[in-house]
């Protein structure tokens, strides 16, 4: 008998037809493997039924440890009479639709050559195997082969090529990533203008300027970093200064656990996700006394940690004196990350002293993915490095494809066909041009990659008018002559939760709370509940009661805001007193000027309605003089956050809920007027509890709208950039528990904008 197998996931770059080879030797039988264009897998054996049997079993049981099996296509086929069975070169014909493998963390078997000096990948800073090493970043097209990857240039030396005919070599054995120091990439050491500095060892060398104070570029796997000593004030001040980036917190990478764990604690899962492939930056609690600067992540109580993904970052650790390093995004303010030695020399040559260069191309920028834990539970801040392009299966088909562009902040856009999302990599904030030419990039890269004809395409796009995301889209439009849909950012941000759990086609009532989102209304949105219903229509049930929003401008410098809710029941007197209780080096003419600037404009109508947590939680950090200005998005409420580390329930802060018509209105009026009554408490016992009781009234509120509606789901998703705050998330369970709701965090997407795209691919449901 015979079987045609088509093997989709992640089944490419993992060592998968090596496997299969070996695996039909040992079953006996005969046929072929070959990789197919649409990243999937086509297997022919043939023999008798025993043996098909057991090799199919074998197939699921035994897969290589990368490898990811979503599905099997099984066919009957007639035998061909194959006297042997072989790998057959890959074909551009697509079979079915499958998965590009993401870029995976060096594993430890390839480490173990490294650091073996009797190896001859000894200190060898590319070394990758079957198991690991770059992949989507290195890829030009599918199916992955070397000749369709930037390794194409490099020519297996004759050890290699026999590592790589060897049947019996696990890790090496048609693997198509591989190479050793005799025909694999180079590394050299530029100075800041690109002139070589002639050293021996330039990995050595780069340690040894970097343990001297200097700053250095490095060019890893998908992008530029820059690495500098994180132990020393001076040191992280220069950095900082260099790039126009006076508190936003960096990133260190810590040669390995033992280092990570003098900066910070880590838990069992913690060190799982630490120590995974992905190797994501991970934050995590400061350790007392951590031998880090105070100036790596001023005013946060968490450090964001990784451990080494490639040998390169591994030997570069190794050679320093502290074996840990601030590891930050080599870009400028609001620009994408350098790929190439044009863009390095261009844009960072102000920010570092020297660069250490490799030759392989970087075909496509993939950022590290950063993870955070709220109430216990990890969430993906930003999706890069290790997870993209992964799918996302929704457990719906799609009639036609669609062509999601996200919104504009630490944004992804998508492509969708049948019950699959390809959600970009990490783009970032599409009111840069590079960054919104990057948008475009990708989108047309994975459309290219899966066959998605735009002309035949859905376009979706978020409401928001002024979005340069939603301009790309109807310029999308415009080209391809296909249609667009809107949809309202805070739906999108909760239907990309139900996509990821495949709850769709029930009513559900969910939570979305952020900065900033363009509400039905004309106001903007930002602390909603909302009920979708089954037919993927929605109502908004509850809302943060609305504050007038000056512009920018109270964005940037949350103190205006704060007046401009302070003014509806104080005088301008009595706003300067209550901010000078918490800020007293503000001179009184300056807040004078200021409140009265601020009525001035709410009396002349010259602002808009909001109802965002965001804004709400910045105004309260302002008032505790905990942040007055944001120098990076979320910055006031995430230090809020921080600042209430060891706070404790004030009672008699409230936010309670008023019943405006059919929809709850959260009473943020009578939580400031509270606020105020408390103003000589701790500060940080107002920060815990101001967020706390933001968090039960949403809960409340869910409780509440839910009452005397059949709903047959006790689930509750959660999603927006405030979503994370994990006292919001404490205080919204403390309500929903004693009434048997579950909260609902997204896990394979960021919570913020950077899931929004799979959310309105959900929404194109209704439009199908």
């Amino acid at each position: 008998m015979a079987m045609k197998l088509v093997v989709i996931g992640i089944v490419q770059g993992v060592g998968f037809r090596p496997f299969i080879h070996r695996l039909a030797l040992k079953t006996n039988v005969k046929g072929y493997v070959r990789n197919v264009g649409g990243s999937e897998v086509e297997i022919f054996i043939e023999g008798d039924e025993t043996n098909i049997t057991k090799f199919i079993k074998c197939l699921i049981m035994e897969k290589p440890r990368p490898a990811v099996i979503e599905e099997i296509e099984i066919f009957e086929v007639k035998p061909q009479g194959f006297k042997d069975f072989r790998i057959l070169k890959s074909s551009s014909a697509k079979v079915r639709k499958s998965m590009i493998p993401p870029d995976i963390g060096i594993c430890d078997e390839c480490l173990r050559e490294v650091l073996n000096e009797y190896n001859r990948r000894y200190r060898y800073a590319f070394n990758s195997c079957a198991w690991c090493g770059p992949r989507f970043s290195m890829m030009y097209r599918v199916p992955y082969d070397r000749e369709n990857t930037s390794m194409n240039k490099y020519r297996l030396c004759d050890e290699c090529l026999r590592e790589y005919r060897d049947i019996s070599n696990v890790r090496r054995y048609h693997a198509q990533g591989i190479s050793c120091p005799r025909d694999g990439p180079r590394l050299w050491l530029t100075d800041r203008n690109g002139v070589r500095i002639d050293v021996n060892d330039p990995i050595k060398e780069a340690a040894k300027l970097i343990d001297e104070g200097y700053i250095v570029g490095i060019k890893g796997l998908g992008g530029y970093h820059i690495a500098a000593l994180a132990s020393s004030d001076d040191v992280v001040l220069k950095l900082r200064k260099r790039k126009k980036r006076p508190y936003k917190p960096f990133a260190i990478m810590a040669l390995n656990v033992e280092i990570a764990n003098k900066l910070v604690y880590i838990s069992d899962e913690a060190l799982r996700i630490l120590t995974s492939p992905q190797k994501p930056i991970l934050l995590l609690p400061k350790r007392e006394d951590t031998p880090a600067s105070k100036y790596v992540s001023p005013g946060l109580t968490h450090e964001g940690v990784f451990l080494p993904y490639t040998a390169l970052h591994y030997l570069l650790l190794m050679d320093t004196k502290d074996k840990f390093l601030i590891m930050t995004s080599g870009n400028v303010h609001g620009k994408p990350m350098c790929i190439d030695e044009a863009c390095a020399y261009s844009k960072l040559k102000d920010i570092v002293d020297y660069f250490l260069i490799h030759d392989r191309e970087i075909v496509n920028r993939v950022d590290d993915s950063v993870i955070r834990f709220t109430d216990g539970e990890p969430v993906m801040l930003r999706r890069g490095r290790g997870y993209a392009p992964v799918w996302i299966r929704i457990g719906k088909k799609l009639r036609r494809s669609v062509i999601a562009l996200g919104a504009d902040l630490q944004s992804a856009g998508a492509v969708a066909f049948e019950d699959k999302v390809v959600l970009t990599q990490y783009i970032g904030d599409a009111d840069d041009y590079d960054i919104l030419s990057d948008l475009d990039k990708y989108l047309k890269y994975f459309m290219r990659i899966y066959d998605i004809d735009p002309s035949k395409s859905l376009i979706v796009v978020d409401k928001h008018p002024n979005y340069y995301s939603r301009l790309l889209g109807l310029k999308y439009a415009e080209t391809y002559g296909c249609e667009v849909v809107e949809v309202q950012h805070h739906y999108a941000h909760i239907l990309s939760v139900l996509g990821e759990y495949k709850i769709i086609g029930e009513d559900i009532v969910g939570i979305a709370i952020d900065g900033t989102g363009y509400g039905d209304d004309g106001n903007i949105w930002g602390g909603e509940v909302i009920m979708v219903k089954d037919n993927l229509n929605y109502v908004r049930l509850a809302h943060l009661m609305y504050q007038p929003l000056i512009g920018d401008v109270a964005v940037k410098y949350p103190r205006k805001f704060l007046i401009s809710i302070l003014q509806k029941f104080l005088n301008a007197n009595e706003i300067i007193r209550v901010i000078k209780l918490r800020n007293n080096e503000l001179g009184y003419s300056d807040l004078l000027r200021e409140v009265r600037v601020v009525k001035a404009l709410i009396d002349k109508g010259m602002y808009v309605w909001t109802s965002s947590m965001g804004r709400v939680l910045d105004a309260v950090s302002s008032l505790l003089n905990v942040c007055n200005e944001r120098t990076y998005e979320g910055e006031p409420a995430i230090r809020l956050e921080a600042h209430a580390k060891d706070g404790k329930l004030i009672d008699g802060i409230k936010a309670p809920l008023i019943l405006n018509g059919d929809v709850y209105v959260v009473d943020t009026d009578e939580l400031f007027k509270s606020i105020v009554e408390f103003i000589d408490y701790s500060s940080s016992d107002i920060a815990y509890t101001v967020q706390f009781t933001l968090g039960e009234a949403l809960g409340s509120a869910v409780v509440n709208a839910l009452k005397g509606r059949r709903i047959s789901i006790n689930k509750v998703p959660i999603a927006g950039g405030a979503s994370v705050n994990d006292i919001i998330v404490k205080g919204i369970k403390s309500v929903l528990k004693t009434h048997d709701l579950e909260l609902l965090m997204p896990k394979k997407v960021p919570p913020n904008d950077g899931g929004i795209a799979l959310g309105q691919v959900v929404a194109s449901l209704k439009y199908q």
